[in-house]
């Protein structure tokens, strides 16, 4: 589902369509007016998609609230859609968790964990499916199968069995995706996300067929703060190469950006490269050294949230380096202590990041990809259609190789190779959260020494995030000619002290 161009899609990118043109155009007297009424905009005559249109308006209104960055409206109690507006209605206003929420009104009410079996059953003589089960869930009707869900206990033993596979295992797409096992059931069994167990990447969201789960946005603000003639400077993560169609290159993103009203842009992947240098020191000082017994990269805030909330005895271990959002921010700053940076990026988890107090000086707002386009269409600025700007140059293939999994490993290990040649590098990464839970639970017990470990909680790394647009194969290609194309390789061994000192 995530490489196609789902109606979903369109549905938030039109809501985000909605938000930024009253952002951008509305005068304060008219602004809960406009507001409320972009559900009646995005659903007029009819449902499309849901049983009636007053289902529809609903999931709209909420989704309107999260792009606004408010809270879900109570269901207990009737609440106008513009409700608490006045703490949104502001030049800046900070994530605040939880990130991810669900909308009840969209939840279907999945079957949490189930198996079940279909008409594909032939009612085989053999019936492997009964003789597997331990605890004799299944019984035979009518010569078909029929599975006891008061007995059954979820092993799946009967489904592997099946030589016709008539049996399904019936799952949450949501919960499927969660690596962190923080998808729950609410009173009425629909979808309810464990703001203690939940890490914020944003697999949920992008896995739920029906648009019930869905974060917060700054975009309101950002738009805002443009039509107020603010100096605003965007920084644009590694993973943006391929994210706005084969046509747009690095230039012509660049132009449409400054159209829209940023004053200039950078690459975030500049910061990536200050990441590299300063953890290829930190690995040969500490690992090499046996003062540290691995070092865990920290670019990934969901993978680093997920070490120190799931593994706290190995926080000494997750690198106090800045990550290349925060070191890019870091230099911009130096650079225009006045101007507003803008992170924008693949990452959802990156939203909560940014409102850390110790990095709110430097990233003033983070907005994705994905709403990056609603914005592009609430000025109508299509950037296939605009001339070259200048491109990026400020950045190495290393640094840009961060957006991909295993490329943060890669670019530090390139770093190590360059700077200290007789160091030997031992690397392993991870991506999806449940395969960095594994990792790490090994590094725990003592089972990885010596290494680099890079996690990554999206499969495919930040060209896989909650906030892209381009399926991640397509964007994988992109980013090894956009890598291969840089006129340098690996970042000078200074550059951390010669951009933050």
């Amino acid at each position: 589902m995530r490489n196609l161009d789902t109606p979903l899609k369109k549905i938030r990118r039109e809501v985000f369509k909605e938000i930024s043109k009253v952002a951008f155009t509305s005068t304060p007297e008219n602004f809960q007016d406009e507001i409320e009424a972009i559900p009646y905009h995005i659903v007029q005559e009819r449902a499309t998609y849901r049983e009636s249109i007053y289902r529809e308006r609903a999931v709209a209104s909420e989704r309107v609230r999260l792009a606004m960055g408010m809270s879900l409206r109570p269901e207990n109690r009737a609440v106008h859609i513009t409700a608490g507006m006045e703490d949104s209605n502001i030049d800046e206003k900070y994530y605040e968790p939880p990130l991810m929420q669900v909308i009840p009104s969209a939840c279907d009410a999945c079957e949490p964990n189930k198996y079940m079996v279909s008409n594909m059953c032939r009612g085989c003589v053999a019936h492997p499916c009964k003789q597997v089960c331990p605890k004799g869930a299944i019984r035979i009707q009518k010569g078909k199968s029929v599975i006891d869900q008061e007995k059954c206990i979820r092993c799946g033993k009967c489904k592997a069995v099946c030589p016709y596979d008539a049996i399904s295992k019936m799952e949450r797409p949501c919960s499927r995706a969660c690596g962190v096992n923080a998808i729950g059931s609410d009173n009425q069994g629909r979808a309810a996300i464990d703001p203690q167990k939940c890490v914020s990447c944003g697999m949920c969201m992008v896995n739920c067929p029906f648009g019930a789960i869905s974060d917060k946005s700054q975009i309101f603000q950002l738009s805002k703060a443009f039509r107020e003639g603010k100096t605003i400077i965007a920084e644009v993560a590694p993973a943006f190469i391929g994210q706005f169609g084969p046509e747009v290159s690095p230039g012509k993103l660049k132009a449409a950006l400054l159209k829209l009203g940023f004053a200039e842009v950078y690459e975030v992947a500049l910061g990536a490269d200050i990441g590299a240098v300063a953890e290829a020191h930190h690995y040969a000082e500490k690992v090499v050294t046996g003062e540290l017994p691995f070092l865990l990269t920290s670019c990934c805030p969901s993978w680093s949230m997920l070490a120190k909330k799931y593994f706290p005895d190995l926080i000494e271990s997750v690198s106090q380096e800045l990550t290349p959002m925060v070191a890019t921010a870091r230099s911009i700053k130096k650079e225009h202590p006045d101007a507003q940076v803008v992170f924008i990026g693949p990452c959802a988890a990156k939203k909560l990041e940014a409102s850390r107090t110790s990095v709110r000086s430097d990233v003033d707002f983070v907005i994705t990809f994905e709403e990056l386009l609603g914005m592009f269409d609430a000025r109508d600025i299509c950037p296939s259609g605009l001339e070259e700007d200048s491109s990026f140059h400020d950045a190495t293939a290393a640094g840009r190789g961060y957006a991909a999994a295993g490329g943060v490993a890669d670019a530090i290990g390139a770093c190590l190779k360059e700077y200290y040649p007789e160091v030997e590098v031992h690397i392993e990464h991870a991506e999806g959260l449940a395969d960095c839970k594994k990792i790490l639970t090994l590094a725990k017990a003592g089972k990885i020494k010596g290494c680099l470990i890079e996690g990554m909680g999206c499969p495919g790394g930040c060209i896989g995030g909650a906030g892209t647009n381009a399926p991640i194969k397509e964007a994988q290609m992109v980013l090894k000619k956009y890598k291969a194309a840089s006129s340098r390789k690996v970042p000078d061994a200074d550059l951390i002290e010669i951009r933050l000192d």
